[in-house]
């Protein structure tokens, strides 16, 4: 019991012990402010025909932007109905053999993100959008 107890307290005082140097460190200066990343989901969920003429072939996909601050997730808001329009236009463009391989759905990831940053980009001239994501991503053939 008392080799647990000095374990806890030699952990207690290490942990502020690295905190007082950090402080100590930060002295005089700004307070550091980590931005945190914001997600805007894109919502509702794309459901889009693809894949050209013959049988009808359907994908559901959900996709959420990473964006660097409020000020960027406000333009990717406002700019909501413009990033949908591409996106559409984007997915039903696509075939089998672009979506069957991990390798293919991560090239349309990144297209679709630079898609995105091209949107906003001539839109506002600036540039927030640092990530997309496929939270699902369901294929019907």
């Amino acid at each position: 019991m008392k080799k647990v107890l000095w374990g806890v307290l030699i952990g207690c005082s290490i942990l502020l012990n690295a905190s007082m140097v950090m402080a100590e460190e930060g002295e005089g200066d700004a307070p550091a402010v980590l931005e945190r990343p914001i997600y805007v989901p894109v919502k509702p969920a794309f459901v889009v025909n693809y894949g050209g003429p013959g049988k009808l072939q359907y994908m559901k996909v959900e996709i959420s932007l990473r964006v660097i601050d409020t000020s960027a997730s406000n333009a990717a808001r406002h700019h909501m109905p413009l990033i949908r329009d591409y996106l559409v236009r984007m997915l039903s463009r696509q075939t089998d053999e672009d979506i069957d391989t991990l390798e293919g759905k991560e090239r349309l990831r990144v297209a679709a993100l630079e898609g995105v940053q091209n949107v906003i980009m001539e839109e506002d001239g600036e540039q927030g959008v640092t990530d997309l994501f496929f939270n699902n991503f369901v294929v019907q053939r």
